[in-house]
């Protein structure tokens, strides 16, 4: 059911329509121009962000980083992301783009093994040789992007991205080719890509071992040794995370946050709640 959720970042007013036009850019972002992200985002559409001077720690779907320029991010729809650290020297340009955009992008690139790790690997080096290139491709899209009297923006946009990747990007991935293709299909990469899809409704491990065809117990030792947190625990840090994002940025009341997230009540939720954040469903959304 659409309750009217919407989880899109506080952009400025001249791209307010930036889900109309399945693509927007933006060079040059600093410091100045970041709000105090205390809380955790969710996006509402694709974001490819360069980052160029500077370093932040960042939490993606839980997964914390250390993001170190030069390098080269994608952040995918629905994704959560929360800012921990910004140094004062950031620099990045970013491109948002819509599901179809995203879409069409894939049909353009979907025969490139590399682009395979372009859509698992969020953080990726750029070379220093190859940094220039990735500027003029900011450039070039943003000259694009502006273009607004050309009736083919959409279709350049798309093909010079793409023919962007075949002749520069993919380089980046290169090197990550051997440990991507040996480690595609380990225990944890899929459990937490089963708990994304299922975790709002499929809170026990049976569910999740038996998709992989392992035990629940192999399972919960498997995730603690390679992550530090059992199975259980990520599955909980998913559902406190999404029901934070929740209380924060949607006007759902309480009643409708717990229906959302599939608990039995408003008081089994706030119990569930309280006991792992330390404070009640209402007190967090009044901090």
């Amino acid at each position: 059911m659409d309750r009217g959720l919407k989880y899109d970042m506080e952009l400025p007013e001249k791209v307010s329509n930036i889900l109309e036009t399945d693509f927007w850019v933006l060079e040059r972002f600093n410091i100045s121009m970041l709000p105090v992200l205390a809380d955790p985002i969710k996006f509402s559409s694709n974001v490819s962000v360069f980052l160029k001077k500077g370093k932040c720690k960042v939490d993606i779907d839980l997964i914390s980083h250390e993001i170190t320029a030069p390098c080269f991010v994608n952040i995918r729809r629905s994704q959560i992301l929360q800012l921990r650290y910004v140094s004062d020297d950031l620099n990045c340009s970013f491109i948002v783009m819509s599901k179809r955009f995203c879409d069409n992008l894939f049909l353009l690139l979907q025969d490139c093994k590399y682009y395979q790790i372009a859509i698992r690997e969020q953080i990726v080096k750029i070379p220093t040789d190859l940094i220039n290139s990735f500027e003029n491709l900011y450039s070039r899209i943003t000259k694009i992007f502006n273009e607004k009297e050309n009736p083919f923006s959409y279709q350049a946009m798309a093909l010079g991205m793409s023919s962007f990747f075949y002749e520069i990007a993919y380089k980046c991935y290169q090197p990550l080719a051997n440990d991507f293709f040996k480690s595609n299909n380990r225990i944890t990469t899929k459990f937490l890509g089963l708990v994304q899809k299922h975790f709002k409704e499929k809170r026990f491990l049976d569910f999740y071992a038996e998709d992989l065809g392992i035990s629940p117990k192999h399972l919960s030792r498997t995730m603690k040794k390679e992550t530090g947190f059992s199975a259980v625990e990520w599955i909980e840090r998913y559902v406190i995370l999404e029901a934070k994002v929740l209380l924060k940025s949607t006007n759902l009341n309480i009643q409708q946050i717990a229906d959302e997230l599939n608990f039995p009540s408003q008081s089994f939720f706030g119990k569930y709640f309280k006991k792992k954040v330390g404070m009640s469903p209402k007190e967090f959304r009044n901090t």
